[in-house]
C-alpha cells in the first residue's frame, strides 16, 4: 500500500523555525525537510517510519509550508511563476506531488486545507480519500468529500455516520524513539502545563489562575491570559523535553472532546516519563488506569490538593508516571496504532475494489 500524507503546520511554529534556521530558506527540499523532521512537531515522520517494517511505503508532506513546497517545485520542474502560483500555489504542488507519488491512499490530518475543487481533483489521482481529525469539524461539504474519515472522538464516528460517511474510531499515540533523544536540563520543573490559553482555547483558564496562585505552575503555549511562570512557545522537541524534565504534566481538554478523554497530550505526558493529571472522563479507564498509571481531577480544589500531595510523596508520583509510561509504550506508541490502522485502511480498500 502506498500513502500519501497530508501534514500541515502551525504557521507560528513554521515562521519559528525559519527564523531560527534561516539558511535553510535556500536549501535542498531534502535538506529543509529533513531539518523539519528533527523538531519532531505534530506528528512529524511517525506515520511513515512504522508503516515501512509493516511493508507500506508512506511519505508526509507538509503542504502549508510555503518555502518548502516551492522548493520541490523548482526541484521536480514543476514551471514556477507568480504568475502561475499566486494565491493557489498549495493545491497546484501538492496535487503534482500526488500525480509523482501515484498513492493508494490520500491520507490528510487537515480536512479542509485544500478546496473543494482540489479535493474532487485528488480523489481522482487515488483509490480513496482519507482524512484524520479531532478538532472542531469543517462545513459538511468537505466531510462529504472523503471516502472514509478517522477520529478519536467516538461521537465524531457516530456524526459521520448520520451524514453517511463512513467513519472510524482511530486514537493518537507517541513515539517511542524519541525517548532516546531526550536529556535532563538544569531546568527542572514541578508543575507544567504546555498548551494554549487564549484565543477559543480558554476553557479550565480559571482553574489555571487558580493553581498558579497557589503554586508556581510553569506555562508555555502560543499565547497564555495567565503571565506569571509563562515562558512562550514549545513546540517538537523542546516540548517533549520540558515534559521529560517535569514532576508533573497538567492536561485538559477543548469542548469538542465532550465528554471523551482523547488529545495528544495524553501520551506525549505519560510517553515522556512524567506523571499526568488530566481532566476527568468517563472512557479515561479505557485507555490508562486512573490512580495507578494518571491520575485525574473534577475541579480545581482536587487539582491543587493532588499536586501538593503527589509533590511531597515522591515515590508514589514515581510510581504513577512509570506506570503510565509502561502502558503508554505497551498500548499507545505509533507502532500499535500503525498496525491499527493497516487494518482500517486495508479493509475499505477492499471495499472499493
Amino acid at each position: 500500500m502506498k500513502i500519501f500524507i497530508i501534514h500541515s503546520y502551525y504557521p507560528e511554529f513554521l515562521k519559528g523555525f525559519y527564523e531560527k534556521n534561516p539558511n535553510l530558506k535556500s536549501s535542498s527540499y531534502k535538506e529543509q525537510k529533513s531539518a523539519l523532521i528533527k523538531e519532531q512537531f505534530g506528528t512529524a515522520d511517525f506515520y511513515s517510519k512504522n508503516l515501512s517494517p509493516l511493508g507500506h511505503t508512506a511519505e508526509e508532506f507538509i503542504i502549508n509550508n510555503e518555502v518548502l513546497q516551492k522548493q520541490w517545485a523548482k526541484e521536480n520542474n514543476i514551471q514556477y511563476s507568480d504568475n502561475i502560483f499566486k494565491s493557489n500555489w498549495l493545491e497546484k504542488i501538492v496535487e503534482a506531488q500526488i500525480l509523482q507519488f501515484k498513492p493508494d491512499v490520500v491520507y490528510s490530518h487537515n480536512l479542509k486545507i485544500v478546496s473543494l475543487e482540489s479535493l474532487d481533483r485528488i480523489k481522482k489521482m487515488t483509490k480513496i480519500l482519507v482524512g484524520q481529525i479531532a478538532s472542531p469539524l469543517p462545513d459538511e461539504n468537505f466531510l462529504k468529500k472523503y471516502d472514509l474519515i478517522l477520529s478519536s472522538f467516538p461521537h465524531y464516528v457516530q456524526r459521520f455516520k448520520e451524514l453517511g460517511i463512513a467513519g472510524d474510531y482511530f486514537n493518537l499515540g507517541f513515539e517511542e524513539s524519541i525517548l532516546s533523544t531526550l536529556r535532563k536540563t538544569k531546568d527542572q520543573y514541578d508543575t507544567v502545563f504546555i498548551g494554549t490559553l487564549g484565543g477559543k482555547h480558554t476553557k479550565g483558564l480559571d482553574i489555571f489562575e487558580y493553581i498558579s496562585n497557589h503554586i508556581k505552575l510553569d506555562l508555555w503555549g502560543p499565547d497564555s491570559y495567565i503571565t506569571k511562570n509563562y515562558h512562550g512557545e514549545a513546540w517538537g522537541h523542546e516540548m517533549f523535553n520540558i515534559l521529560y524534565n517535569s514532576k508533573i504534566a497538567i492536561n485538559r481538554h477543548i469542548d469538542v472532546a465532550e465528554n471523551y478523554a482523547n488529545n495528544m497530550r495524553l501520551y506525549e505526558a505519560t510517553g515522556s516519563g512524567t506523571m499526568l493529571i488530566t481532566d476527568a472522563k468517563p472512557n479515561l479507564n479505557d485507555l490508562f488506569e486512573a490512580g495507578k498509571e494518571v491520575e485525574t481531577y473534577s475541579s480545581k480544589e482536587e487539582l491543587l490538593k493532588k499536586i501538593e500531595y503527589y509533590l511531597i510523596h515522591d515515590d508514589e508520583r514515581k510510581a504513577i508516571a512509570q506506570a503510565g509510561q509502561k502502558r503508554t509504550f505497551r498500548d499507545h506508541t505509533y507502532r500499535v496504532r500503525m498496525v491499527q490502522l493497516v487494518q482500517i485502511l486495508e479493509r475499505y480498500l477492499n471495499k472499493n475494489v
